[in-house]
């Protein structure tokens, strides 16, 4: 099996299989440090093509979002356990895409103060 370390940069993007789960915005417990998702997705979210808008700016213009990387991608804890790059190293098969889509909300719809009204059970992470 190929090492993350080997693949190039387009073999390393195309392992994401677009299911916009990274894009969610998600709270955490300041106590216990606990992540807890929302159904509340980043505006530059596009649902119909399950990307970034803004792909190539989006750090600059969110500067929350993380570029996953072959550096960093094991090391995010909120990562979903279907995320694609999460099974490339936990050296598990590549999941079935379980978009989002269809079952969220753009930020731009919803007040900071609100977010924890938004907080859902996805039993498909």
């Amino acid at each position: 099996m190929k090492k993350p370390e080997d693949y190039t940069e387009e073999e390393w993007e195309a392992i994401c299989n677009r299911c916009g789960k990274c894009c969610l915005i998600k709270l955490e417990d300041e106590d216990s440090g606990e992540i807890y998702y929302t159904d509340v997705i980043c505006r530059y979210f596009d649902e119909k093509t399950c990307s970034c808008t803004e792909y190539e700016n989006r750090c600059m213009l969110v500067p929350e979002c993380i570029k996953l990387t072959k550096d960093n991608v094991d090391k995010i804890s909120w990562m979903p356990a279907s995320c694609a790059y999460r099974c490339l190293f936990e050296d598990r098969p590549r999941p079935a895409r379980q978009p989002v889509s269809g079952r969220v909300i753009s930020e731009t719809r919803v007040e900071e103060d609100q977010l924890e009204d938004h907080i859902v059970d996805w039993d498909d992470l």
